[in-house]
């Protein structure tokens, strides 16, 4: 187990004013080890901490004066101090055993810890679930977790889970849920799995065993070139079609036994489907947003409105694992004492910068010049070929013919991925090679983590000056008007 390891001091906090320095590790607060951000945090929050710290091999003892609740004024690198709680699931679907080789060690990291589902907003399948951490998250309130599903019948649960764990372990879900635990759950849906009559079982399930659940997502099964699995596929049109249909009918089941609809469909389907996405008010609030449901809808009505409405966005594939802390705008930032919390690169935000040579760092550490395209240069939006077509027709609607979609083909993934957050420098980099000098290129920042992208590249690397703008539509139509 580790230390939280001090990586920044607000000037005139608590913590600074107690001489706490960059470096430091603290061993202890009021004689307790956290072993987490969570823990961390409740330590924290009481007055006049006492610290013990290591500082170059020297212990000493800090006092922190400090009212209760008054943050502490210190970002540690770390979400978690003792060891992460991997995953023992099999699988099929994971992606993360569809990721090409080469990629930075951390994306590799299989989880299945509740901590950094409360944290982060992770799934967990709770097969790796104590009695123990059912008395930690109801005595420290650590709510709403998002759990995955995927089936309820035990026997289709082993199988797709690969782990005879599986179905038994859905009995925490049940005791979460009498201790009044917000879940939200998740159903990746494998088309020939857990589709069809499975799919009718599951939602039957919930609505008998977990009513009381916040809401489920439907997503579909993700599949990238370097699938090894011979039953994973992708949905077809006509399956894509067959589901939304399924989840309809059971959201007006639910909605007359239980008052809301409970299950939503990820956007995915309905791109696939090639069918509208519902209207707003069937989202009920938009709560599985961050898993892609409602992205879609809620995208337009910032873009036609230009007022963002979502604030708790995530920042990346698998951006938990290489964050330092808790994440900007998370549940748990306000909680936690993050007064500095790392910046992400961000490209311009207001309007973009006049015509001239920018000298930046590649991730090689060459260093590029490019000159940046003048503010009424003509503009392509760059985006995933999913959602090229959520895009064309806002653009349309401006009837401006200087401003285009330019959809970026997932070459590096491969298989069925075509969403913006899995696009990476080496593609981005394909296409730009193609694109005329001297336009604008605005490109959403989800597919950036720590300023970079999954490929390890950054914005630096490309071959043509990028706009990075905030991922929402009022930001998009902010850009287009500057």
């Amino acid at each position: 187990m580790s230390s939280p390891r001090v990586i920044s001091v607000v000037a005139g906090s608590p913590a600074h004013n107690a001489g706490i320095e960059i470096g430091d590790e603290i061993i202890s607060i009021d004689g307790e080890r956290p072993r987490d951000l969570i823990r961390w945090t409740w330590l924290t929050d009481e007055p006049s901490p006492v610290l013990e710290v290591e500082r170059g091999g020297l212990e000493l003892t800090v006092e922190v004066e400090k009212e209760a609740g008054e943050q502490l004024g210190i970002e540690v690198h770390s979400a978690l101090f003792d060891q992460l709680r991997t995953c023992d699931n099999h699988c099929e679907f994971c992606f993360i055993y569809q990721l090409p080789p080469g990629l930075r060690p951390s994306l590799y990291q299989k989880d299945d810890d509740y901590r950094l589902s409360f944290l982060y907003g992770n799934f967990t399948t709770l097969t790796r679930f104590t009695e123990a951490d059912l008395e930690r998250v109801i005595t420290e309130g650590l709510s709403p977790l998002n759990v995955s599903i995927h089936a309820i019948d035990h026997a289709a649960r082993n199988d797709l889970l690969r782990n005879r764990r599986g179905g038994p372990s859905l009995r925490w879900l049940r005791a979460l849920l009498d201790h009044d635990v917000e879940i939200h759950g998740q159903i990746v849906c494998c088309p020939g799995v857990n589709d069809g009559d499975v799919l009718e079982q599951t939602l039957a399930g919930v609505l008998e065993q977990y009513p009381e659940l916040a809401s489920v997502c439907v997503v579909p099964l993700g599949v990238s070139k370097f699938n090894t699995e011979p039953r994973m596929r992708p949905s077809t049109r006509d399956e894509a079609r067959v589901v939304i249909e399924c989840i309809e009918r059971w959201q007006d089941i639910f909605l007359s036994v239980l008052g809301r609809r409970m299950v939503h469909v990820a956007d995915e389907y309905y791109l696939l489907a090639q069918l509208p996405f519902p209207e707003a008010e069937v989202y009920e609030g938009f709560a599985m947003y961050e898993d892609g449901v409602g992205m879609g809808r809620t995208f337009e009505s910032e873009f036609l409105e230009g007022q963002r409405r979502q604030e708790d966005r995530s920042d990346g594939f698998f951006a938990w694992a290489d964050r330092t802390s808790a994440p900007a705008g998370s549940r748990y930032e306000a909680a936690a004492d993050l007064s500095a919390p790392p910046t992400d690169y961000r490209g311009p935000r207001s309007a973009p910068t006049p015509p001239e040579v920018a000298s930046t760092a590649g991730s090689s550490g060459a260093t590029l010049v490019m000159l940046r395209p003048r503010t009424n240069a003509p503009v392509g939006v760059l985006t995933g070929e999913a959602s090229a077509p959520i895009l064309r027709p806002l653009i349309e609607s401006l009837g401006r013919d200087d401003v285009r979609v330019v959809p970026v083909p997932n070459e590096y993934f491969g298989g069925s991925t075509s969403v913006t957050g899995l696009l990476v420098g080496e593609d981005l980099a394909r296409v730009l090679g193609t694109e005329p000098e001297g336009h604008r290129y605005l490109l959403a920042d989800v597919c950036l983590s720590g300023g970079r992208f999954l490929d390890g590249s950054t914005p630096d690397d490309l071959p043509r000056y990028v706009e990075v703008i905030p991922t929402d539509g009022a930001a998009l139509r902010q850009a287009l008007e500057s």
